[in-house]
């Protein structure tokens, strides 16, 4: 994996000379987590990372221990040596490693006014960039929405353990093991930290029984109300591998379904099958997006959430698959992206299927088999 890190800073480097910029600044804190840290460097989080356009990474860890042994840079500075601050930090290594005066500095374009306001303060020798549109965390996004090999192992190990979890709820609600949302929640939390290579849920699982489906992430994430119960049922979960998260939901459809109830499942289904056939490289994912909505549309329902959108070190990252007219993402090779329509009723409660699939050079492979469970 090693090998891998430098060949991304190195795709970054050349970037970084096209467009004159002398380092980027990255950091992964609280309140700004930004996980690029770590698909640059291999270190897991809580640090601040340089990378130069003479192609030089240097890492200002808390935990230097850790650093020591999972990251792969060419030097570390204890963030400790700075007070602890992130200005003082780039300041003082902008000047240690010579970046000649007047060069182009770019930090994270998440970074808050204020906070930017310092950093142009303490780097008034430089020209400062923070920029969302046509900037580093543009090209970085571009970069992570295309996966490379050891990306995809560890997508495809957490897809795998994902499955295996789907079997095991399938088996525990139909014998009734599982009797109530916080019962769903933290079964899939065991199982996905007792798997070989597991790590963790990719995020807060999402347990909804039927009083509580209507919602697209229901609030709180699980209680301890009936689970599945009659009508329809919602669990939505990952599984982290190496950093890398899977995503997806299932519903649970539970006695005998109201006429309403089975026409949302049935337009769920029907709206997952006409998408699949769209997730093929050269197609915007607008346009995938706007064919499910119609098909909806044409059902007098509405979608209230994106159909899909990128995974890897984050639950939700590039490419976003949405009918917003600024989406200008292309299904391209390499991408692993969720398909996940849903609709959702006050009165009927919700139905969203979602799989994590990987756009191949021919078409689609479809990495997780979440389904619609009758009981």
């Amino acid at each position: 994996m090693e090998a891998q890190y430098r060949k991304r800073r190195a795709d970054l480097v050349t970037w970084m000379a096209r467009n004159s910029i002398a380092v980027i600044m990255l950091e992964d804190a609280e309140g700004r987590r930004d996980p690029a840290m770590r698909y640059f460097s291999g270190h897991p989080s809580d640090a601040i990372l340089f990378i130069t356009v003479t192609g030089h990474a240097v890492l200002c860890p808390w935990d230097v221990n850790m650093a020591e042994r999972l990251a792969d840079v060419e030097l570390i500075v204890p963030y400790s040596e700075f007070g602890r601050h992130p200005v003082e930090a780039v300041r003082t290594l902008t000047s240690r490693i010579g970046v000649p005066p007047k060069s182009r500095v770019e930090i994270p374009s998440g970074t808050p006014y204020p906070l930017f306001l310092q950093y142009v303060e303490a780097l008034f020798e430089y020209d400062v960039l923070c920029r969302e549109e046509g900037g580093a965390s543009a090209e970085i996004a571009r970069m992570r929405s295309i996966k490379g090999p050891d990306e995809l192992e560890y997508l495809e190990l957490a897809c795998s353990i994902t499955d295996g979890i789907i079997d095991e709820v399938e088996r525990a609600v139909t014998k009734g093991s599982i009797r109530t949302e916080l019962d769903a929640a933290l079964f899939i939390e065991r199982l996905a930290r007792e798997a070989e290579g597991g790590e963790r849920t990719g995020f807060e699982t999402l347990a909804a029984g039927p009083k509580r489906s209507y919602c697209i992430h229901p609030f709180p994430a699980y209680t301890n109300y009936e689970f599945p119960g009659p009508g329809l049922s919602v669990l939505d979960f990952g599984v982290v591998v190496e950093g890398y998260t899977s995503d997806v939901t299932l519903t649970i459809a539970s006695g005998e379904l109201t006429a309403p109830q089975k026409r949302i499942v049935k337009l769920v289904e029907r709206a997952y099958d006409a998408a699949l056939g769209l997730y093929r490289p050269g197609v915007a994912t607008r346009d995938a997006s706007l064919a499910v909505d119609e098909l909806f549309r044409a059902a007098k329902k509405t979608m209230p959430h994106a159909l899909g959108h990128g995974i890897g070190l984050e639950p939700h990252e590039g490419p976003a698959i949405r009918n917003r007219e600024d989406n200008g993402w292309v299904f391209e090779p390499g991408m692993v992206v969720t398909l996940e329509p849903g609709l959702y009723d006050p009165k009927h409660g919700g139905c969203r299927l979602e799989n994590d699939v990987l756009i191949t050079e021919t078409g689609n492979r479809v990495l997780t088999h979440s389904r619609i469970i009758r009981i």
